[in-house]
């Protein structure tokens, strides 16, 4: 704490950055390979826009963000440790930033594309039913997912539909067809109802005597 407190107000910036950073980091980088993913892109908060383009090349993520304050905060401490200007140390701290979060865009995206792809073959959806897991939108207009059962897995997946209207969250749903780039087209559909099995017993014959 007393060396903490004799840095000046500019060190003091860049250290808080660095470790908190580096610890939300390595949480994130923990959570993916382990395959938990605790904190999610939240998919939401990625701010990735929903066009018919498959997976999209994501830069502003959640995750990207940590990277970039974790190399921003560590190469400024360099860059003052080095006795380098303020200016000067701004300028390169921001300039690692950018190049982490591009190295971690970069990342994800193959990650993300080699699992999609992998062997799954989008043809065997056809047919199948499911639930909308995230809202899709009216006429191709807005992009979701479908939680649905693909080569005896469930999986969510992207999702279109040429519906009139949005088809919202626990819409159950029946895939009529598949984009070349693996989005699946869905329509709106009912749960399918098991049929009531009746049973005709006939009367023994000794029965029938009166």
């Amino acid at each position: 704490m007393d060396w903490f407190a004799a840095l000046d107000a500019f060190s003091k910036f860049y250290w808080i950055i660095a470790l908190i950073g580096s610890l939300v980091f390595l949480f994130i980088m923990a959570s993916t390979f382990l395959g938990a993913d605790g904190i999610d892109d939240v998919e939401d908060v990625d701010a990735s826009i929903d066009t018919d383009t498959g997976i999209e090349f994501q830069f502003i993520t959640f995750k990207n963000l940590i990277g970039f304050f974790t190399i921003f905060g560590w190469s400024g401490i360099g860059c003052i440790e080095a006795g380098l200007s303020k200016p000067l140390s701004i300028i390169i701290s921001l300039a690692c930033g950018l190049a982490m979060m591009t190295v971690m865009a970069a990342m994800f995206y193959y990650m993300k594309k080699l699992t999609d792809s992998g062997t799954l073959n989008y043809n065997n959806a056809i047919g199948a039913v499911g639930e909308i897991y995230l809202t899709v939108g009216a006429n191709r207009s807005r992009m979701g997912k479908v939680s649905i059962r693909v080569q005896g897995t469930l999986r969510e997946l992207e999702a279109l539909s040429d519906s009139l209207f949005e088809l919202k969250s626990g819409t159950i749903i029946k895939v009529v067809d598949v984009t070349s780039n693996g989005i699946l087209i869905v329509e709106e559909t009912k749960k399918p109802i098991q049929p009531i099995k009746s049973e005709i017993y006939e009367l023994p014959s000794s029965s029938a005597k009166l």
